[in-house]
């Protein structure tokens, strides 16, 4: 009988051990790009804030009106006035956890020439459909200024930059944007809104793969499952969900120098209270202005870490950053200033969630300016210890908010509308033209799979804990196998 209870045991030392591996990959998740230390990042963002600051300071009057504002993000591409003549460059100069994001850094040029969008399934080369399917890394301008009316939404491959300067870009219609388990995507300098939900067809995520998509919820950016993800100076407003949505594992995400507007629920960061992957999510949003129209969701975060830096919150109606599920919110050197509603000055909201339950988790606001009797609400006992490294770098910017978010949104854009957004062309559908500089792409099939009864395209989910419970339970049942025949062989008499 020793032998087979040799592999009993081994069956019974090897579950343990699956179980720890499970919950540990569960619960202290290493996301791809997720970062190891998340306080270092936030006390580098603050770092070169005041670094180009104190650069700012030195100049003269003169020097400081041409391009310096103390912005890191614009000083390291706005002074040169070739900036054209090196676009690329831009790549250089994302903070938090979204840099490193290549976009389509080293790739060729791909100039979008025809702004319409006729059929998701096989498009045209020319349009900004065919460039974001392309496997090779491409850097996305456009010829002209141009309203792209989207039939479905606009599913991107990984490695791809939008490069919306020199040109004034909006993107609209059914769908927008569609970031899925996807990585390196920079998405800069457009206009993003009314956006609807569409879906149940065929739409191409690849030269080579055609899936069929479920229908989409209306997010004028959804990220989902992905990584590396860098959105600057786009205004963004009047969407059906979300403005900007991150959710299922997605991390190493930028959020900074956008104008949102005229919204509800304006961003998502987390796809369910129990979904144990966004706990390695990871998200600065920095130099932002949350302007007129907006209620609440600036952000609603569900778990991860969120770094909040450096943004002028200007108005909301129910309030500024909730959170649920126990996420990590450290709030520095912001501009909140409250509604007239009474009911409404509290910056913070723990979402269906009682005080003792919450009073634990680490909500911290340093160097925040509030206005109109805005407050914030911290929470976490050990809180003082925790942010410590953070804190030794002070938040010197917090007075010069309205400066360093001045630029927000796009380009040339008011700093807060009349109510309306300008949309030239917005009735027209799309213009087209003969010259096609499109590239052509070497293509690969991609995978695809069905996920809460969606249809995806390229790329494949990232590895979750019941991928690695299906591999236990297959090696346990080999085992056992081999336990039952060794059993068998040993003692003949257990057959009978």
């Amino acid at each position: 009988m020793k032998l087979p209870s040799i592999y009993i045991l081994l069956i019974c030392l090897f579950t343990s051990f699956t179980r720890f591996i499970v919950e540990t990959t569960a619960f202290n998740l290493t996301l791809p790009h997720q970062h190891p230390d998340p306080e270092a990042v936030a006390e580098d963002v603050k770092r070169r804030v005041n670094a180009s600051l104190s650069r700012r300071h030195l100049l003269s009057i003169q020097e400081k009106d041409q391009c310096q504002t103390g912005n890191p993000i614009d000083d390291c591409w706005r002074c040169n006035s070739n900036w054209a003549n090196n676009r690329q460059r831009l790549a250089d100069c994302a903070i938090g956890f979204g840099q490193g994001s290549l976009g389509g850094r080293g790739g060729q040029i791909y100039v979008v020439t025809d702004s319409s969008d006729y059929d998701p399934a096989n498009p045209k080369p020319g349009t900004l459909r065919y460039g974001v399917i392309q496997d090779q890394p491409l850097w996305i301008i456009f010829s002209s200024n141009m309203v792209i009316k989207l039939k479905h939404e606009l599913i991107f491959n990984s490695y791809k930059t939008i490069d919306g300067r020199g040109a004034n870009v909006h993107i609209t219609g059914n769908g927008c944007i569609t970031l899925q388990y996807v990585s390196h995507i920079i998405i800069h300098n457009i206009h993003v809104h009314h956006c609807k939900p569409s879906g149940n067809t065929n739409i191409a995520a690849s030269p080579t793969h055609v899936g069929w998509r479920g229908r989409s919820d209306g997010d004028g950016i959804s990220i989902f499952g992905a990584q590396k993800i860098w959105i600057d100076h786009c205004s963004l407003s009047y969407c059906t969900d979300g403005l900007i949505d991150a959710i299922m594992g997605s991390t190493g995400i930028t959020i900074s120098n956008n104008h949102f507007t005229h919204h509800d629920e304006v961003m998502l960061l987390g796809h369910d209270d129990k979904y144990a992957l966004d706990t390695g999510m990871q998200v600065t949003i920095a130099f932002n202005h949350f302007g007129q129209g907006l209620v609440q969701r600036m952000p609603r975060c569900r778990r991860g870490y969120i770094h909040v830096v450096n943004n002028d919150f200007t108005a909301w109606e129910m309030y500024a950053i909730g959170g649920s599920a126990n996420p990590t919110i450290n709030s520095q050197g912001n501009r909140y200033t409250a509604p007239t509603d009474d009911n409404a000055k509290e910056v913070t909201k723990r979402v269906d969630t009682n005080e003792g339950d919450w009073a634990g988790w680490n909500w911290r606001t340093d160097g925040d300016i509030m206005v109109n009797g805005a407050f914030f609400v911290p929470s976490g006992g050990g809180l003082s210890a925790q942010y410590s490294k953070a804190s030794s770098v002070e938040p010197k910017s917090a007075g010069l908010i309205q400066q360093l978010t001045l630029n927000a949104g796009v380009f040339g854009d008011p700093r807060d509308d009349s109510g309306s957004i300008s949309t030239p062309g917005f009735s027209g559908g799309g213009t087209s033209s003969t010259t096609n500089t499109g590239v052509q792409g070497s293509g690969s099939s991609g995978g695809g799979g069905d996920y809460f009864g969606m249809i995806f395209g390229s790329g494949a989910p990232p590895p979750t804990s019941t991928s690695l419970i299906f591999l236990s339970l297959l090696i346990i049942l080999i085992l056992c196998t081999i336990t039952n025949h060794v059993a068998l062989e040993s003692f003949p008499l257990l057959s009978l």
